[in-house]
């Protein structure tokens, strides 16, 4: 028989009318001959009772937990003392009960599921996706694909989809590699990302276009990264960076609105990344809540205390009063971010006490009125080389929000751009200059005579970050489109023209061909609807993830395969153990 409604839909209209529903039975109660069950389906959850006398109980005393069932019956307003508010209000009162399905004794209770080792949920995912938040997450990802759908739509924006086999080249983590048969010895890899294609795109003259692309990176993961995910990908044609940050705002806004009914504050705001490191020690900063650093560096130059007077910076974070064990914590977190250490100071009246403070007699006064630090808060120091020093305190101002909440006092979502990212890095365990973002970003024009000259670290990036609670949800740049400047980049990051046309020879011929100045943008989808969902992991936003080793326990992958399937392609597999 036909459904009437989802669970969900059912209300005051369909009172004193003949249902028929199907789903999952929660759970059964047996109360002195009646019988009630909490009926789910994806939409919710309604109460059925059934009477002793009723046809319905025959079926209705068969039925155990997560047993699929048909109900049919009648749609009623529960006794106004027993009344819950929303579906809470009603029950159906039941004719009929049909067992669809039986079911075996779930591994776990679902309405416990936060609190069952994950490893379980992952192995039995099809029941803990059964579970609402699961549900309620998988929906709100579906309604931000469509609103993002809508939006492009609307904006002449194409959906093209690119390959999923392609070849391996460099942009920054492992690739994962397929073996060709009908090629013994080569390979193919899954894509990082379809940068390389939604720019061939570009001059192939599509425009404006778009894909929910499959990604893949063989790399390290953690709770916002996995193996395979997907990525919102996005590129536009005859575009300044100015236009895509607009377009992207736009575009942000409407997810927002259609999904959550949030409406974001337009436009965001816009930090440099040298200053998003600077006062917060991370180019993806929270800005939930403020403890921005307190530069001091001039305080410590010509003074006594040598840690802090031959340092390259000294930066000062304001903290509430914190237990020594506390700051020993936040050492701890310090440390592992690269600081020799974490130096502290507790104000006392006019002065401080504890940690360092014999050491900054001659500067209380000044610390006072620059930190604002109240009486009995804690003052927290990283001194050294400028990039290590504000990113150890970056790694502390986070512990100290979690430890502290303080982000709860802010809005609930706080977007913003961070840009001129530096167009080269030195990698000191290459000895080499390499590309921060990928080597197809476009220098700022200003910069482009740096290419190959001392000045060179000095180059900024037309490359920008979106950013979301201090989560990177977005990542593009304004593309090199002009094949001179393609070549001056490769060679800046020590290409030599023969590597450059074997790694990208069939992109440098395709910009030789008429390329119009672009650029585009991708977001971690997965990342941004887990900020959306208030979820911890985005794994609770993906379907079928792996966890957190990259394997599914579910269906048990990565696994073996036969030898004659490893000779059909030419691969043997080497002990790991073997030298």
């Amino acid at each position: 028989m036909k459904r009437s409604c989802y669970i969900g839909e059912l209300g005051e209209a369909h009172v004193g009318r003949t249902v028929t529903l199907q789903g999952w039975a929660t759970r059964r109660r047996d109360l002195g001959g009646l019988i009630f069950i909490e009926l789910r389906d994806r939409s919710g959850t309604v109460q059925v009772e059934v009477e002793p006398d009723s046809p319905a109980f025959a079926g209705a005393d068969a039925v155990r937990s997560e047993y699929v069932l048909e109900v049919e019956g009648r749609f009623r307003l529960r006794p106004e003392a027993q009344r819950k508010g929303g579906l809470g209000d009603y029950e159906v009162m039941a004719s009929r009960v049909a067992v669809l399905n039986a079911a075996k004794t779930p591994p776990f209770e679902l309405d416990k599921g936060d609190a069952v080792a994950e490893d379980i949920r992952l192995k039995y995912r099809y029941l803990d996706l059964r579970r609402a938040e699961m549900q309620r997450n998988l929906i709100l990802r579906s309604k931000a694909v469509a609103a993002v759908t809508r939006f492009l739509d609307g904006e002449g924006f194409l959906q093209v989809e690119t390959p999923m086999l392609t070849k391996s080249t460099p942009e920054g983590a492992r690739d994962f590699l397929v073996p060709s048969r009908l090629n013994p010895g080569e390979f193919y890899a899954l894509p990082q990302s379809p940068q390389l294609f939604k720019q061939l795109l570009m001059i192939s003259g599509i425009d404006r276009y778009y894909q929910l692309a499959r990604c893949f990176r063989d790399e390290d993961l953690r709770a916002d990264r996995q193996p395979d995910f997907t990525q919102l990908d996005m590129e536009m044609s005859f575009v300044t960076q100015e236009d895509v940050l607009e377009l992207q705002e736009r575009l942000l806004s409407a997810v927002f609105r259609d999904v959550l009914g949030v409406e974001l504050a337009l436009p965001f705001p816009r930090l440099s990344y040298r200053e998003a490191m600077d006062r917060y020690g991370s180019d993806k900063p929270d800005l939930r809540f403020g403890s921005s650093f307190v530069d001091v560096t001039d305080l410590f130059r010509a003074g006594a205390f040598q840690a802090f007077a031959e340092a390259g910076a000294v930066k000062v974070l304001a903290a509430p009063e914190l237990t020594r064990r506390q700051i020993d914590e936040l050492e701890r977190v310090a440390k592992q971010n690269g600081a020799r250490g974490l130096a502290w100071l507790r104000r006392a009246g006019d002065g401080f006490t504890g940690g360092i403070s014999k050491f900054v007699q001659e500067q209380a006064a000044a610390l006072i009125g620059r930190t604002g630090v109240q009486e009995g808060g804690t003052l927290l120091f990283a001194a050294g080389e400028w990039k290590r020093a504000v990113t150890a305190l970056g790694a502390v101002r986070l512990a100290l929000r979690d430890l502290f909440d303080l982000a709860a006092g802010g809005p609930p979502f706080h977007v913003s751009w961070v840009l001129d990212f530096p167009q080269l890095e030195f990698d000191e365990a290459s000895g080499a200059w390499t590309y921060m973002h990928h080597p197809f970003t476009a220098p700022h024009p200003d910069d482009v005579s740096l290419f190959g000259t001392p000045g060179q670290g000095e180059m900024r990036a037309q490359a920008y970050d979106l950013v979301l609670n201090g989560f990177e949800v977005g990542g593009g740049s304004i593309r090199i489109h002009d094949p001179e400047v393609q070549e001056k980049m490769f060679a800046a990051i020590g290409f030599t023209p023969e590597q450059a046309a074997e790694k990208f020879g069939f992109f440098l011929d395709a910009l030789a061909y008429g390329t119009p100045p672009h650029g585009g943008i991708a977001w971690g989808f997965d990342r941004l609807v887990m900020v959306m969902a208030g979820a911890a992991s985005i794994r609770e936003v993906i379907a079928f993830p792996k966890n957190n080793r990259g394997a599914d326990l579910m269906a048990q992958a990565p696994s073996p395969v036969e030898d004659a399937q490893l000779a059909e392609v030419g691969v043997a597999v080497r002990d790991s153990g073997a030298v």
